[in-house]
């Protein structure tokens, strides 16, 4: 296993399609980092949930999620499972927030994601943020789109078990769910931890990386 170290980065912004999608596929890397770096910036955009109880359990969940952060939310009202016919309104909130911000590092869904929002948002990321650090976390789901991710962020068995009851805390709307359970979230967890020499960890697909070993 190889080990980068790059920079603290000074911001950060995190994209989801839906309300706990940044939790599920990031929340313990962004505990991580934000933990490690008292009033880090934090951008938060979600495409789908605004003016629903799912926005009010986001901003909690991303507050939990940020320790001590300057976290900037924003939900939009896009319908779930209708990005194709939001294109240009998706498009226009990225361009936006790109124009905020110029972040270290971005979380966002990635492109072998089978679910149409998550991957068109991943499709859209590299028009609006061109030269950035972009991470693409993954969501376990019914679709069966696990990949070979390039990625590791490993997570302590206390984080790891933080991440789950953050999750269960925060999103009571979605405890219905068959899928969202400890089991879930820790059995991922625990496979890619098995794959980058941790007990956990969060994986994710980096397209492009562009190195400085000289450390100019």
């Amino acid at each position: 296993m190889i080990t980068l170290w790059p920079s603290p980065p000074g911001r950060i912004a995190a994209l989801g399609a839906h309300c706990d999608d940044i939790a599920i596929g990031a929340g313990g890397t962004l505990f991580t980092i934000c933990a490690a770096n008292p009033g880090l910036r934090v951008d938060a955009l979600v495409l789908s949930g605004g003016g629903t109880e799912r926005a009010d359990e986001e901003h909690a969940a991303l507050t939990a999620f940020c320790p001590g952060a300057d976290l900037h939310l924003t939900v939009l009202k896009i319908p779930d499972g209708r990005l194709p016919a939001h294109w240009d309104e998706a498009k226009a909130a990225l361009e936006e927030l790109r124009a905020q911000t110029g972040p270290d590092l971005l979380l966002a869904p990635n492109r072998l994601d089978a679910h149409q929002d998550h991957r068109g948002l991943a499709e859209l990321v590299p028009t609006a943020f061109r030269d950035h650090l972009t991470l693409g976390y993954e969501i376990v789901k019914w679709d069966g789109d696990l990949g070979r991710p390039s990625a590791y962020q490993p997570l302590t068995t206390e984080l790891a078990e933080t991440k789950v009851a953050l999750l269960q805390q925060h999103y009571p709307s979605q405890r219905h769910r068959p899928w969202y359970d400890r089991e879930a979230f820790l059995g991922l967890a625990r496979i890619r931890g098995i794959e980058c020499g941790a007990r956990y960890a969060e994986a994710f697909h980096v397209a492009k990386v562009v190195l400085d070993l000289a450390g100019g």
